[in-house]
Protein backbone atom coordinates (compact mmCIF):
# COMPACT_ATOMS: atom_id res chain seq x y z
CA UNK A 1 0.00 0.00 0.00
CA UNK A 2 1.23 3.44 -0.77
CA UNK A 3 -0.73 5.33 2.06
CA UNK A 4 -0.86 4.18 5.63
CA UNK A 5 -3.78 5.04 7.62
CA UNK A 6 -2.64 6.55 11.02
CA UNK A 7 -6.37 7.21 12.21
CA UNK A 8 -9.93 7.21 11.09
CA UNK A 9 -12.27 9.73 12.65
CA UNK A 10 -16.65 9.05 11.81
CA UNK A 11 -17.27 12.16 10.51
CA UNK A 12 -21.17 13.72 9.41
CA UNK A 13 -21.71 9.82 8.41
CA UNK A 14 -18.25 9.33 6.78
CA UNK A 15 -14.93 9.00 7.60
CA UNK A 16 -11.88 11.06 8.11
CA UNK A 17 -8.70 9.38 7.33
CA UNK A 18 -4.90 10.70 8.23
CA UNK A 19 -2.60 9.40 5.92
CA UNK A 20 1.28 9.45 5.23
CA UNK A 21 2.98 8.21 2.60
CA UNK A 22 6.44 8.68 0.90
CA UNK A 23 6.24 11.18 -1.89
CA UNK A 24 8.65 11.07 -4.68
CA UNK A 25 8.49 14.61 -5.74
CA UNK A 26 9.64 16.12 -2.37
CA UNK A 27 11.46 13.46 -1.22
CA UNK A 28 10.04 12.52 2.11
CA UNK A 29 7.22 11.91 3.95
CA UNK A 30 4.19 13.56 3.61
CA UNK A 31 0.72 13.63 5.85
CA UNK A 32 -2.95 14.33 4.18
CA UNK A 33 -6.06 14.03 5.14
CA UNK A 34 -8.85 12.37 3.28
CA UNK A 35 -12.56 12.86 3.60
CA UNK A 36 -14.54 9.88 2.28
CA UNK A 37 -18.55 10.58 2.25
CA UNK A 38 -21.06 8.03 3.38
CA UNK A 39 -21.79 7.68 -0.52
CA UNK A 40 -18.42 5.82 -0.74
CA UNK A 41 -19.18 2.72 1.60
CA UNK A 42 -19.81 -0.01 -0.50
CA UNK A 43 -19.98 2.24 -3.87
CA UNK A 44 -18.78 1.10 -6.96
CA UNK A 45 -15.24 2.14 -8.47
CA UNK A 46 -15.11 5.70 -9.69
CA UNK A 47 -18.58 6.74 -8.24
CA UNK A 48 -17.59 9.23 -5.83
CA UNK A 49 -16.27 13.04 -6.87
CA UNK A 50 -12.87 14.54 -5.35
CA UNK A 51 -12.74 18.02 -4.24
CA UNK A 52 -8.91 19.25 -3.61
CA UNK A 53 -8.62 21.95 -1.05
CA UNK A 54 -4.84 23.71 -0.18
CA UNK A 55 -4.61 25.48 2.60
CA UNK A 56 -2.60 29.02 3.39
CA UNK A 57 0.59 29.69 4.78
CA UNK A 58 1.29 27.64 8.36
CA UNK A 59 -1.22 25.46 7.92
CA UNK A 60 -0.95 21.51 7.66
CA UNK A 61 -3.42 19.04 5.59
CA UNK A 62 -5.28 19.17 9.03
CA UNK A 63 -6.22 22.71 9.53
CA UNK A 64 -9.34 22.83 7.44
CA UNK A 65 -10.16 18.73 7.67
CA UNK A 66 -10.76 20.35 11.48
CA UNK A 67 -11.79 24.33 11.06
CA UNK A 68 -13.32 24.46 7.60
CA UNK A 69 -16.74 22.42 8.35
CA UNK A 70 -16.21 21.04 4.19
CA UNK A 71 -17.31 17.56 5.29
CA UNK A 72 -20.97 18.96 6.55
CA UNK A 73 -22.14 20.07 2.61
CA UNK A 74 -19.57 16.70 1.17
CA UNK A 75 -21.14 14.45 2.96
CA UNK A 76 -24.87 15.63 1.77
CA UNK A 77 -23.36 15.64 -2.12
CA UNK A 78 -21.34 12.70 -1.88
CA UNK A 79 -18.01 14.67 -2.67
CA UNK A 80 -14.70 13.23 -1.35
CA UNK A 81 -11.74 15.94 -0.14
CA UNK A 82 -8.54 15.35 -0.04
CA UNK A 83 -6.75 17.88 2.39
CA UNK A 84 -2.87 17.81 1.61
CA UNK A 85 0.20 19.68 3.06
CA UNK A 86 1.83 22.86 2.64
CA UNK A 87 4.87 22.02 1.94
CA UNK A 88 7.49 19.65 2.57
CA UNK A 89 8.44 18.71 6.42
CA UNK A 90 11.74 17.74 7.67
CA UNK A 91 14.10 18.48 4.56
CA UNK A 92 17.09 19.83 6.69
CA UNK A 93 17.66 22.88 4.36
CA UNK A 94 19.21 26.16 5.78
CA UNK A 95 16.63 28.32 6.80
CA UNK A 96 13.66 26.23 6.19
CA UNK A 97 12.01 27.27 9.76
CA UNK A 98 13.33 30.86 10.09
CA UNK A 99 9.96 32.60 9.06
CA UNK A 100 6.43 31.78 8.92
CA UNK A 101 5.94 32.95 5.63
CA UNK A 102 8.54 31.02 3.32
CA UNK A 103 10.09 27.27 3.87
CA UNK A 104 8.38 25.21 6.09
CA UNK A 105 4.39 25.69 5.96
CA UNK A 106 4.78 28.08 2.93
CA UNK A 107 5.57 25.65 -0.16
CA UNK A 108 3.37 27.97 -1.91
CA UNK A 109 2.41 25.02 -4.39
CA UNK A 110 5.65 26.04 -7.25
CA UNK A 111 8.24 23.72 -8.37
CA UNK A 112 11.07 25.57 -7.17
CA UNK A 113 14.01 25.71 -9.65
CA UNK A 114 16.82 27.63 -7.66
CA UNK A 115 19.14 25.40 -4.96
CA UNK A 116 19.04 23.95 -2.45
CA UNK A 117 14.62 24.33 -2.72
CA UNK A 118 14.58 22.62 -6.15
CA UNK A 119 15.59 19.23 -4.06
CA UNK A 120 12.39 19.18 -1.75
CA UNK A 121 10.16 21.79 -2.58
CA UNK A 122 8.10 20.45 -5.65
CA UNK A 123 5.07 20.68 -4.13
CA UNK A 124 3.71 21.88 -7.77
CA UNK A 125 3.90 18.57 -8.88
CA UNK A 126 3.56 17.37 -5.93
CA UNK A 127 -0.64 17.52 -5.93
CA UNK A 128 -0.90 18.30 -9.42
CA UNK A 129 0.68 14.89 -10.89
CA UNK A 130 1.94 12.64 -7.59
CA UNK A 131 -1.23 13.15 -5.34
CA UNK A 132 -3.72 12.31 -8.02
CA UNK A 133 -1.79 9.13 -9.35
CA UNK A 134 -1.19 7.76 -6.05
CA UNK A 135 -4.63 8.50 -4.38
CA UNK A 136 -6.43 7.11 -7.26
CA UNK A 137 -4.76 4.10 -7.85
CA UNK A 138 -5.20 3.16 -3.58
CA UNK A 139 -8.29 4.74 -3.44
CA UNK A 140 -10.65 3.18 -6.25
CA UNK A 141 -13.79 4.60 -5.22
CA UNK A 142 -12.85 7.85 -6.37
CA UNK A 143 -13.18 9.08 -9.45
CA UNK A 144 -10.02 10.45 -11.68
CA UNK A 145 -12.45 11.87 -14.40
CA UNK A 146 -14.38 14.48 -11.97
CA UNK A 147 -11.80 16.50 -9.58
CA UNK A 148 -12.62 20.19 -8.48
CA UNK A 149 -9.66 22.64 -6.81
CA UNK A 150 -10.55 25.13 -4.12
CA UNK A 151 -8.35 26.76 -1.58
CA UNK A 152 -7.44 29.58 1.37
CA UNK A 153 -4.98 32.45 1.05
CA UNK A 154 -1.54 30.71 -0.60
CA UNK A 155 -3.72 27.78 -1.30
CA UNK A 156 -6.46 29.84 -2.98
CA UNK A 157 -3.41 31.27 -4.85
CA UNK A 158 -2.10 27.13 -5.44
CA UNK A 159 -5.93 26.18 -6.46
CA UNK A 160 -6.46 29.29 -8.84
CA UNK A 161 -2.66 28.19 -10.86
CA UNK A 162 -3.55 24.86 -10.23
CA UNK A 163 -6.33 24.96 -12.73
CA UNK A 164 -5.45 28.18 -14.97
CA UNK A 165 -2.08 25.40 -15.94
CA UNK A 166 -4.10 22.68 -16.33
CA UNK A 167 -7.11 23.00 -18.78
CA UNK A 168 -9.48 19.88 -18.71
CA UNK A 169 -7.98 18.50 -15.37
CA UNK A 170 -10.24 19.78 -12.60
CA UNK A 171 -14.14 20.61 -13.53
CA UNK A 172 -14.33 23.54 -11.56
CA UNK A 173 -12.31 26.15 -9.19
CA UNK A 174 -12.96 28.71 -6.34
CA UNK A 175 -10.81 30.30 -3.31
CA UNK A 176 -11.64 32.07 0.04
CA UNK A 177 -8.52 34.97 0.19
CA UNK A 178 -6.29 33.96 -2.41
CA UNK A 179 -2.85 35.60 -3.56
CA UNK A 180 -4.07 36.38 -6.57
CA UNK A 181 -1.01 38.59 -8.11
CA UNK A 182 1.78 36.78 -6.18
CA UNK A 183 4.74 38.88 -8.27
CA UNK A 184 2.97 42.25 -7.10
CA UNK A 185 2.54 41.05 -3.48
CA UNK A 186 5.17 41.24 -0.35
CA UNK A 187 4.73 37.55 0.49
CA UNK A 188 4.82 36.51 -3.22
CA UNK A 189 7.81 38.56 -3.92
CA UNK A 190 9.73 36.88 -1.26
CA UNK A 191 8.84 33.43 -1.73
CA UNK A 192 9.48 33.56 -5.39
CA UNK A 193 12.63 35.41 -4.92
CA UNK A 194 13.47 32.08 -2.78
CA UNK A 195 12.22 29.44 -4.84
CA UNK A 196 13.45 31.02 -8.29
CA UNK A 197 15.83 33.62 -8.04
CA UNK A 198 14.71 37.37 -8.35
CA UNK A 199 16.20 37.24 -11.78
CA UNK A 200 13.83 34.67 -13.24
CA UNK A 201 10.74 37.13 -14.03
CA UNK A 202 9.47 34.39 -16.39
CA UNK A 203 9.41 31.71 -14.17
CA UNK A 204 7.70 34.14 -11.28
CA UNK A 205 4.83 34.57 -14.54
CA UNK A 206 4.33 30.84 -14.78
CA UNK A 207 3.40 30.36 -11.16
CA UNK A 208 1.24 33.82 -10.68
CA UNK A 209 -2.77 33.59 -11.46
CA UNK A 210 -2.53 37.30 -12.96
CA UNK A 211 -0.68 36.23 -15.45
CA UNK A 212 -1.66 33.04 -16.15
CA UNK A 213 -4.71 34.50 -17.30
CA UNK A 214 -3.09 36.10 -20.43
CA UNK A 215 -2.97 32.62 -22.13
CA UNK A 216 -6.21 31.03 -20.51
CA UNK A 217 -8.09 30.73 -23.93
CA UNK A 218 -11.41 29.71 -22.91
CA UNK A 219 -14.59 31.74 -20.49
CA UNK A 220 -13.40 31.55 -16.73
CA UNK A 221 -15.91 30.71 -14.51
CA UNK A 222 -14.46 30.67 -10.81
CA UNK A 223 -16.22 31.45 -6.83
CA UNK A 224 -13.86 33.60 -4.79
CA UNK A 225 -15.06 35.37 -1.47
CA UNK A 226 -12.60 37.95 -0.37
CA UNK A 227 -13.59 39.55 3.77
CA UNK A 228 -13.35 43.10 3.52
CA UNK A 229 -12.12 42.88 7.11
CA UNK A 230 -9.04 41.15 5.92
CA UNK A 231 -5.79 42.65 7.06
CA UNK A 232 -3.83 41.07 4.86
CA UNK A 233 -6.47 41.97 1.91
CA UNK A 234 -5.72 45.55 3.25
CA UNK A 235 -2.13 45.32 3.24
CA UNK A 236 -2.12 44.58 -0.63
CA UNK A 237 -1.20 40.97 -0.29
CA UNK A 238 -4.20 39.67 -1.99
CA UNK A 239 -4.73 42.02 -4.86
CA UNK A 240 -8.43 40.12 -6.20
CA UNK A 241 -8.55 43.61 -7.81
CA UNK A 242 -5.66 42.65 -10.15
CA UNK A 243 -7.05 39.40 -11.04
CA UNK A 244 -10.89 40.67 -11.71
CA UNK A 245 -9.45 43.46 -13.83
CA UNK A 246 -7.02 40.87 -16.21
CA UNK A 247 -9.99 38.88 -16.42
CA UNK A 248 -13.10 41.27 -17.40
CA UNK A 249 -11.23 44.12 -19.47
CA UNK A 250 -7.88 42.21 -20.49
CA UNK A 251 -8.40 39.28 -21.59
CA UNK A 252 -12.57 39.47 -21.73
CA UNK A 253 -12.59 35.92 -20.82
CA UNK A 254 -15.82 36.51 -18.13
CA UNK A 255 -17.68 33.31 -17.54
CA UNK A 256 -21.64 33.07 -17.17
CA UNK A 257 -20.46 31.69 -13.70
CA UNK A 258 -17.67 33.89 -12.45
CA UNK A 259 -18.14 35.55 -9.38
CA UNK A 260 -15.76 37.70 -7.19
CA UNK A 261 -17.76 38.11 -3.62
CA UNK A 262 -16.80 41.02 -0.92
CA UNK A 263 -18.30 39.51 2.31
CA UNK A 264 -18.99 42.15 4.67
CA UNK A 265 -17.18 42.35 7.80
CA UNK A 266 -15.31 38.95 7.48
CA UNK A 267 -11.39 38.47 8.18
CA UNK A 268 -8.91 36.18 6.88
CA UNK A 269 -9.67 33.74 9.40
CA UNK A 270 -11.26 29.68 8.83
CA UNK A 271 -14.36 31.92 10.97
CA UNK A 272 -14.32 33.37 7.53
CA UNK A 273 -14.18 29.97 5.44
CA UNK A 274 -16.84 27.78 7.32
CA UNK A 275 -19.22 30.49 6.99
CA UNK A 276 -19.06 30.04 3.20
CA UNK A 277 -17.68 26.66 2.91
CA UNK A 278 -21.32 25.12 2.24
CA UNK A 279 -21.55 27.83 -0.92
CA UNK A 280 -18.06 26.70 -2.15
CA UNK A 281 -18.97 23.27 -2.32
CA UNK A 282 -22.01 23.62 -4.05
CA UNK A 283 -20.43 25.21 -6.45
CA UNK A 284 -18.14 22.46 -7.43
CA UNK A 285 -21.41 20.27 -7.16
CA UNK A 286 -22.69 21.38 -10.09
CA UNK A 287 -19.75 20.55 -12.16
CA UNK A 288 -18.65 17.55 -10.50
CA UNK A 289 -22.29 16.14 -10.90
CA UNK A 290 -23.09 17.90 -14.97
Amino acid sequence: MTFTATQTIRSFEGNLLKLTHQSTSVKGEMALNLYLPPQAENAEPGSIPVLFWLSGLTCTGDNCAEKGFFQAAASKKGIAVVFPDTSPRGAKIQGEDESWDFGTGAGFYVNATKAPWNENYIMYSYINEELHTTLFEEFKVLDPKRVSISGHSMGGHGALISFLKNPGKYKSVSAFAPICNPMNAPWGQKAFTGYFGSENQDTWKEYDATELLKNFNAKLDVLIDVGTADKFYKQGQLLPENFDETVREVCDIKGPNYKLRFQEGYDHSYYFVATFAEDHVLYHAQYLFA
